[in-house]
């Protein structure tokens, strides 16, 4: 078991940033959700690509992005 009081290594930090020199985020979080949606279609669901979501859902619920709607 590692301390506790250590920050995280794992997590996306760079998600909140929305800064306007930077509008490509919330395309590129959605490029990549597509991206495995179709890599899913081709390969079925693999612990690489389970994984990958996590994060993309991350960013999109940072984004207030539906899912059902992309």
């Amino acid at each position: 078991m590692g301390l506790s009081n250590k920050r995280p290594r794992t997590l996306n930090y760079w998600v909140n940033k929305k800064w306007p020199k930077s509008w490509n985020k919330v395309q590129k979080a959605i490029d990549h959700f597509l991206t495995l949606k179709k890599r899913e279609e081709i390969e079925w669901t693999t612990k690489w690509i389970s994984k990958a979501y996590e994060f993309v859902n991350v960013k999109l619920k940072k984004y207030w992005i539906n899912t059902n709607k992309i």
